[in-house]
């Protein structure tokens, strides 16, 4: 269906992927092509805590990668982020230092559920390291289906 995509594996893709040991874990999971609309992606952002779980449907694009790029570039030379902010959908904004001296991640879906959750995670030092290989491997897998910015 589409030529270059082991759609068994590009569909187990996670774009993001935070966890810590305290049991909290935010992901960005690519479910595969975006019925219906050329050059998308279906994905799903997943909050999964001891006290809170929930899931909420995510369009993703060029434009929203190369983006998703940008910010973990910001996150890197030590600012916080706000993705998807000014879009339609949920949103993640990343705080590099919250309330609970940790980074706190902040899911916000304004637009249909109206609910927004924080969530304070340990990460390891290398997690922005590893999300850029995540983003690697999203755009090597579905970089071909997805359409030109």
């Amino acid at each position: 269906m589409f030529p270059g995509i082991n759609l068994e594996t590009a569909a187990q893709l996670n774009l993001a992927h935070f966890c810590d040991e305290e049991g909290n874990s935010v992901r960005i999971a690519v479910l595969g092509a975006l019925q219906g609309v050329d050059g998308g992606l279906a994905a799903e952002l997943v909050v999964d805590t001891p006290f809170v779980a929930g899931r909420v449907d995510l369009s993703l694009w060029r434009s929203r990668l190369t983006s998703w790029g940008e910010a973990l570039d910001r996150l890197e030379a030590g600012e916080d982020i706000a993705w998807l902010h000014i879009q339609r959908g949920p949103s993640l904004s990343i705080h590099l230092s919250g309330e609970r001296g940790c980074p706190e991640l902040v899911i916000e879906d304004a637009l249909s559920s109206m609910v927004t959750v924080r969530v304070p995670m340990d990460l390891p030092a290398d997690w922005i390291a590893t999300h850029q290989v995540l983003l690697g491997a999203v755009l090597t897998a579905w970089g071909d289906h997805l359409a030109p910015e």
